[in-house]
């Protein structure tokens, strides 16, 4: 029981953190607007909301998709479009190109994420320690 609250957990934080990130990115003006607080509350709402949906398919079959990167990616991705569009009303002229992109974006920051970041991100420590000795 323990470990499956744990996996939850951090199911949680790593679906909070690649919808906030997107939505920063995919919002107009974002890097412009990196400090303002309005920026960081949608993005905020948009990573929680999409966390607590992936959360709440974890006791679905859907879970199973978890364990594939690209499955992984693809439902990510679609999670966070819905969870983007349930959070603000899209700045773009075509309103659902906004939430489209910003669930493109998650999904590609979960597949990079599923190759920098498994096995203990044996990958990153592999190269800091051909650059650094």
């Amino acid at each position: 029981m323990r470990s499956a609250l744990k996996r939850r957990f951090k199911l949680f934080i790593q679906r909070f953190w690649q919808p906030t990130s997107a939505c920063m990115t995919c919002m107009p003006g974002s890097w412009g607007n990196v400090l303002s607080l309005t920026h960081w509350a949608i993005a905020f709402k948009t990573g929680l909301f999409t966390g607590v949906l992936a959360l709440l398919l974890t006791f679905t079959p859907a879970a199973k998709w978890y364990g594939n990167r690209y499955g992984n990616a693809l439902l990510v991705g679609c999670l966070t479009a819905i969870g983007d569009a349930y959070s603000h009303f899209s700045q773009y002229r075509i309103h659902a190109l906004e939430h489209i992109a910003t669930g493109v974006m998650s999904g590609l920051f979960a597949l990079l994420a599923s190759y920098v970041f498994e096995d203990r991100a044996r990958r990153v420590r592999t190269l800091w320690s051909r650059l650094f000795g």
